[in-house]
């Protein structure tokens, strides 16, 4: 070998271990590192991402598309959980709450077998039985998507199985995530290890599906989520966790270690985070009532309340009272008179009510036969 060929492989390899240096330094100055191809952790009670890694690449992300299907099957239940049949044109390769032809079973159960055992049969029954169609239901997803502002998602298949035109972010599958959390069904749901589902036909047909969510075991302060896998996708994983009031979400897409990388997102998320406690019960004040029996009423603060804030932020968070400089009568005890408004870096984090600690009725006065007279005609 010469001199100049071994210089040239030992420039390309003090290349390749500077990138590689310079990528796993990045994870380390944020306290972590993860394996996937894209990640993101994101604070529910901020609003922001607290980890990134190619949040916005667009990508393949299997049965956590079930996360979507889920979601709309269990609002269109509050509305009708009808009884769907299970038909041929529903079936599914690949993982399956083992429906046959001629079962029922409502909506909410569908759901069930989507976030428990990842149904692929589930979520075309969902679909078929809610839109009549797999094109429709998908119009369906992405008019949801588009409303929740996920510009990197197109949805064509209500089971994640793969297709070219079938993609989500790390990014947006976390915003995904927070809106399905806040439906109090799809929460009960997926912070189950099991669901027992009891079919509608046949009558004595009733099973319990047991979560493939490991995470629920595995951390103690998981609250659910849902996993996927295919070969083109590889390993997927959308969670929730809480703790010591502090929500966040971990994404993590075509990784080799998820469970992990959850874990030590989590760990790295909550110890960036802390509790502020406000007490607005001890404001009070007084401003003019015009109209009313008395000059002035009393106002306060009606109550206090926790906010999540950043590690070393909470002294920046500035306090600004919104009170009008009068009120007009009537005003009753307990009415909303202003607001008291929390705001970091000029984003509001938090909003508490000023109300009224008095009662101030209308000034009804007594007028004579001649001062009746003069209003009237407007002389009064």
């Amino acid at each position: 070998m010469s001199k100049r060929i071994a210089a040239v492989i030992i420039s390309i390899s003090m290349l390749f271990f500077s990138a590689t240096a310079r990528a796993v330094g990045e994870d380390e100055q944020a306290g972590i590192y993860t394996a996937a191809q894209a990640a993101a952790l994101y604070c529910a009670d901020t609003g922001e991402f607290l980890y990134v890694k190619n949040p916005d690449e667009k990508l393949p992300m299997a049965s956590t598309t079930k996360i979507m299907t889920s979601l709309l099957a269990l609002e269109q239940a509050e509305v009708d959980d009808k009884v769907v049949v299970f038909q041929k044109s529903m079936t599914a390769e690949g993982s399956s709450m083992g429906l046959k032809y001629g079962d029922k079973l409502r909506l909410s159960d569908l759901a069930a077998g989507m976030m428990t055992v990842s149904g692929n049969d589930a979520a075309n029954a969902a679909a078929i039985g809610i839109s009549g169609s797999f094109e429709e239901f998908a119009r369906l997803m992405n008019q949801r998507a588009k409303a929740l502002g996920l510009d990197n998602t197109n949805f064509v298949t209500p089971s994640g199985l793969d297709d070219e035109e079938h993609y989500s972010s790390a990014g947006d599958m976390a915003k995904l995530m927070e809106a399905a959390m806040e439906n109090d069904d799809f929460r009960s749901l997926v912070k189950e290890k099991s669901v027992q589902v009891d079919f509608i036909y046949p009558e004595d047909k009733s099973v319990s599906y047991q979560s493939h969510n490991k995470l629920l075991k595995l951390y103690e302060y998981c609250t659910g989520g849902k996993t996927g896998y295919t070969s083109e996708a590889g390993r997927c994983l959308v969670t929730s966790a809480e703790r010591d009031g502090k929500h966040l979400i971990a994404v993590t897409l075509h990784s080799s270690d998820d469970w992990n990388d959850h874990i030590r997102m989590y760990d790295y998320g909550f110890s960036q985070l802390e509790r502020v406690h406000y007490d607005d019960t001890v404001f009070s004040g007084v401003i003019p009532a015009v109209g009313g029996v008395v000059d002035n009423i009393t106002v306060g603060g009606c109550s206090s309340f926790d906010s999540i804030v950043k590690k070393g932020e909470s002294d920046k968070v500035v306090r600004t009272v919104e009170l009008p400089h009068f009120v007009y009568a009537p005003i009753r005890q307990g009415d909303t008179v202003g607001r008291i408004v929390y705001t970091l870096d000029g984003k509001v984090i938090a909003v508490n009510d000023i109300i009224a600690e008095d009662d101030c009725p209308y000034f009804e006065k007594s007028f004579s036969l001649w001062e009746s007279i003069g209003r009237f005609f407007g002389f009064g």
